[in-house]
């Protein structure tokens, strides 16, 4: 029996993914890796192909046409066989302890029993860490203040979020079983993906359970990373198509039902993916930016009026979308402001 199933979506990675994988390992015979090999042309695939070599029992290399990460995301979750499911950037690490912490808790939950499912949590939390490698720099975040530590709970007993804390895909570990109920398939050839895994799937989750330990490492710093922001300026149609995609995937109304705590975040959770567009919209600079600022909040009001109103006049994504030009200043210096505080990219 497999535990859990990790997930490394690889594209030209062979410079770092050993850091990736090596930590991965430790896991032993309860896990198991299956490594991507995204179209790569320089030499992830024979890397790929070594560590299955050297660990047929845990390692699996699949080698696909090029389809970018969310496309890799899919193929891991078609062939997972673990009972929570993972997804490691090839250029992310875990910490030792934390994962063999991790592990335990699972293997502790499960009972080693296959129909275990009826007694685990639907997703585990943990904390995640910011780290700047390059500049010697960290920074942990975590969710003492929403989830109660080891004991599981729902999301009617969860606390409140911070405007630092969000859920990511680094912070998240789903059970296998969750992730193919939700039905969400995320779009390929498109970079930030990873907001609508980690949102789609959450009115689906009944139980959950945090541990506070500082499990994954996300780096931050290469001139190519896709939350450069540069980069993100480049691909800003991109971040708007999974923008809208997030916001038109749930029926928040629904969720709200039952659990309206939840529809609470989810709804911050599309107010921060709007400030980020909006933000980097303006920092192009351009009047054809301008406009698709403009025609991404009108999409969002022929969408859904109330959700719109909701964003419009909330405290982050209204912020975001003050008019005029003084409006934009104000805008850009509380970025600047924001990412010297919490040290995001």
């Amino acid at each position: 029996m497999k535990y859990i199933t990790f997930a490394v979506p690889c594209y030209n990675s062979e410079s770092y993914m050993r850091r990736c994988v090596d930590t991965l390992l430790t896991g032993g015979k309860d896990v198991e890796i299956i490594l991507i090999d995204d179209g790569s042309t320089d030499g992830t695939a024979q890397i790929a192909d070594a560590y299955e070599l050297a660990h047929p029992d845990i390692v699996r290399a699949v080698h696909k046409e090029n389809g970018g990460h969310g496309s890799g995301v899919n193929k891991g979750l078609e062939l997972a066989d673990g009972i929570y499911y993972k997804v490691v950037d090839s250029d992310d690490w875990f910490d030792i302890d934390a994962y063999r912490q991790l592990l335990e808790r699972v293997k502790e939950l499960c009972g080693g029993s296959a129909d275990c499912e009826k007694n685990i949590p639907d997703l585990f939390v943990c904390n995640y860490v910011y780290d700047h490698l390059d500049e010697g720099k960290t920074r942990s975040m975590d969710y003492r203040n929403i989830f109660p530590t080891e004991k599981m709970c729902g999301w009617n007993d969860i606390g409140r979020f911070r405007p630092s804390q969000y859920l990511i895909m680094h912070s998240l570990m789903f059970r296998t079983s969750i992730l193919k109920k939700s039905g969400v398939k995320l779009p390929e050839h498109t970079f930030y993906v990873d907001n609508l895994f980690s949102y789609q799937p959450l009115p689906y989750v009944e139980s959950i359970y945090y541990m506070d330990i500082d499990l994954y490492h996300y780096y931050l710093g290469r001139e190519d990373q896709s939350v450069n922001e540069k980069v993100l300026m480049k691909r800003i149609d991109q971040q708007i198509r999974v923008t809208e995609m997030v916001a038109e995937c749930v029926d928040l109304d629904e969720v709200k039902k039952k659990y309206p705590k939840l529809a609470s975040y989810m709804t911050r959770n599309i107010s921060i993916m709007l400030s980020i567009s909006s933000i980097h919209l303006l920092l192009i600079e351009t009047a054809e930016a301008e406009q698709k600022r403009r025609d991404m909040w009108e999409r969002i009001k022929a969408y859904n009026a109330s959700l719109y109103y909701r964003l419009r006049y909330s405290t982050l994504s209204g912020l975001t979308y003050l008019p005029g030009r003084l409006g934009g200043k104000l805008t850009i210096s509380g970025y600047r402001f924001a990412k010297k505080i919490y040290q995001f990219q």
